[in-house]
């Protein structure tokens, strides 16, 4: 054996567990490299050094085991920076287990397992059906210059942000990338304008938060102390990974660690062509996902996030891509899935799948596994559609709202394995949508070819911005309308945020690049939309006291299953009467939902997509009385109120303003009302 320098005393070591070990009397070292014929280890100081302190060449009858490469390096303690260089790269690589990178030099950095001071810190397991989930961007979440944070676009500035979280009422955050990703994996266009890969889905550290998140320089104890945060305020903590692909990219892109140790291994590539990588991810290469030593790599990835990082579940991004073989066609049954459900460290993880990929596999309903929830792209089509007025959608719209059964009732599948949304980060925010109607995507550098054109919005009459306060009081109207509806359906509701502050992107719909005011969250419009926040937070709550919008069976329709002998769901039209399914131009639809039992009243929701008044039947509750809860055709603060405030209404029909949605909670006649309300939305006059 060779060295330069003999700083540290070195054995041969352990091939498990891979990656950089720290243990009593130095560091072990081990990384998978099945197409290196040489490996050296080269340990730096200081992450950015230029001269390693000990290059350590390691000899294939000593320091190889069943293709993995390792080495115990004596006296080497946590802090110590470190990189591979096989005979296949020029330049260092990345150890795909690094716990901790660099950001300039992508080294890793030896961490101490197991000292971080979690103070009693445990997964939360909320019921599913209580979930309420907020997908945001670490660093854009902060970024803006009214954010009033002290370390904006990090982790610690999520902490700071806790309060006004919490105050929102949502129970868990989904966090885009935050796995070590390349900034600067970008298209030409893209990259001559100086943007940067800002939604970071181009991993290269799967095991290591992204270093530029971290104020101090420690990614890995400022994410946990973000966990700690988070869970201490009763949020869980959902990490959207990519697992589908990496940053190196096809033949041309650069080699930052799998390309030199095992690319055939961990990508899928054409047989006998070792420099054509398949593409079912539309980002140039594709890992090689049920490959065992591929699904091992992820399963313990996944494993390490839970265990050490206390995270609380899963989206898995283009998760379509787990089910291909390693002849890239979709398997009957998967073995990566099946390990992850079975694995115990991720028995209490949520798991939600994006079903479908970039090559055309489209699985919503279908993904496998009995645990796998998924984003149910159905539902945000169906709501975007019906709400935009789209005549003969009742019987969609209804079957989506009741939470889908067409999709997961199979199975012992549940309406908690559909996770609703109408807004993500992919595509228009909720202010867009109802101010565009074609993207406007120019400031990416693509000519506008990049992002989805199938985007199902209504601009309400004018494209983007306008001073018409008809427009403005119309598309203020159909945001409500989506909140709306997405809190009273059945399943799992996600926002995108910001959507509860109006957040606009001047209609760029795929803003991956876009790390400036376009992505980040604009504080001042918390202030200037507050009615909207205010309906958020409202609706979120009403969601909350109601378990008959948080079922885990599916509705029936059938007497007494619901309070009182009801059925569980009524649905109706403008009379109490069943709609007319089949009727083409239908664009009215209501519902009355029966409390669990006598200690919850019912709900009567009342949906006008319609352009003109309906005026819809409203009969008596058993025992009960209505109040209105929500009428997103008034001006706040009437467009929703909290029990204690809401109006009474003893009418038979209400007047369901066009475009609107209606609310009505219902209450034992015994208790109180401080004021009653006429039957057309309006002013409410007289008191009871």
């Amino acid at each position: 054996m060779r060295r330069h320098d003999a700083r540290f005393g070195v054995r041969a070591g352990e091939r498990f567990p891979p990656g950089a070990t720290p243990r009593p009397a130095g560091v072990n070292f081990s990384t998978f490299g099945p197409d290196a014929k040489r490996m050296a280890l080269c340990l730096y100081e200081r992450a950015d050094d230029t001269t390693p302190i000990q290059t350590i060449e390691l000899e294939p009858d000593v320091h190889v085991t069943s293709s993995y490469w390792h080495v115990f390096v004596e006296g080497a303690e946590p802090g110590l920076y470190y990189a591979w260089r096989t005979d296949a790269s020029s330049a260092e690589i990345l150890d795909p287990w690094a716990r901790a990178v660099d950001a300039g030099r992508r080294r890793g950095r030896v961490v101490e397992t197991g000292a971080y001071d979690w103070e009693g810190d445990g997964p939360l397991d909320r019921p599913t059906e209580d979930s309420v989930i907020y997908e945001m961007h670490v660093g854009g979440f902060t970024r803006g210059d009214a954010s009033a944070v002290s370390r904006p676009g990090t982790f610690g500035a999520v902490v700071e942000k806790i309060p006004y979280l919490k105050a929102l009422g949502i129970t868990d955050v989904e966090l885009m990338p935050v796995m070590a990703f390349d900034a600067d994996d970008l298209p030409d266009g893209a990259a001559r304008l100086g943007l940067t890969n800002f939604w970071g889905y181009s991993p290269y550290g799967f095991h290591a938060p992204h270093p530029r998140y971290a104020a101090g320089g420690d990614a890995p104890t400022e994410f946990r102390d973000m966990v700690k945060a988070l869970h201490r305020a009763g949020i869980g903590v959902i990490l959207d990974v990519v697992l589908n692909h990496t940053a190196e990219g096809g033949a041309g892109g650069p080699t930052i660690h799998f390309k030199s140790l095992a690319a055939d291994v961990f990508y899928h590539m054409e047989p006998g062509h070792p420099d054509r990588y398949r593409d079912y991810s539309g980002c140039g290469n594709t890992l090689n996902c049920n490959h065992p030593v591929v699904a091992e790599f992820l399963v313990r990835c996944l494993e390490y996030w839970v265990e050490e990082m206390h995270v609380d579940g899963f989206r898995i991004d283009l998760a379509s891509v787990l089910t291909r073989g390693e002849d890239g066609r979709p398997m009957a049954h998967p073995p990566v899935l099946r390990m992850i459900e079975d694995s115990p460290a991720l028995r209490r993880a949520k798991l939600i799948a994006e079903p479908w990929d970039a090559a055309g596999l489209y699985q919503v309903g279908e993904y496998q596994g009995a645990r796998w929830m998924e984003w149910n792209g159905r539902y945000r089509d169906t709501i975007r559609r019906a709400l935009g007025g789209e005549p003969g959608m009742l019987g969609e719209l209804a079957t989506r709202v009741a939470g889908s059964s067409d999709l997961y009732g199979k199975n012992g599948k549940r309406p908690t394995h559909g996770v609703n949304f109408v807004t993500c980060h992919d595509g228009f925010t909720l202010w867009d949508l109802v101010s565009y109607e074609t993207k406007r995507n120019q400031a990416n550098g693509e000519n506008n070819r990049d992002g989805s054109d199938r985007n199902l919005a209504w601009n309400c009459g004018v494209e983007g911005p306008t001073d018409k306060p008809g427009v403005l009081a119309l598309r203020r109207r159909r945001a409500r309308n989506f909140v709306a509806v997405l809190l009273l359906s059945q399943g799992v509701p996600m926002l995108l945020a910001g959507d509860e502050a109006l957040r606009t992107q001047a209609g760029n719909n795929n803003a991956y690049c876009q790390d400036n005011p376009i992505g980040w969250f604009d504080w001042r419009r918390v202030e200037s939309n507050a009615g909207m926040l205010r309906f958020t937070r409202e609706i979120i709550a009403l969601r909350l006291r109601h378990r008959a919008l948080r079922r885990r069976a599916f509705l029936t329709g059938r007497a007494g299953t619901g309070r009182a002998g009801q059925a569980d769901v009524v649905w109706h039209g403008t009379e109490t009467r069943s709609p007319d399914w089949n009727d083409p131009g239908a664009r009215v639809l209501g519902f009355t939902l029966s409390g669990q039992d006598n200690d919850e009243g019912d709900l009567r929701v009342m949906l006008n997509m319609s352009d003109a008044e309906a005026q819809m039947a409203v009969p008596s509750p058993p025992g009960h009385r209505w109040f209105r809860a929500v009428d997103t055709a008034l001006a706040p603060p009437e467009d929703i109120a909290p029990p204690h405030d809401q109006p009474a209404f003893a009418e038979t029909r209400y007047a369901v303003a066009p475009h609107s949605v209606v609310v009505l909670e219902s209450r034992p006649r015994a208790h109180g009302a401080s004021r009653t309300m006429p039957a057309k939305g309006g002013s409410v006059t007289g008191i009871e």
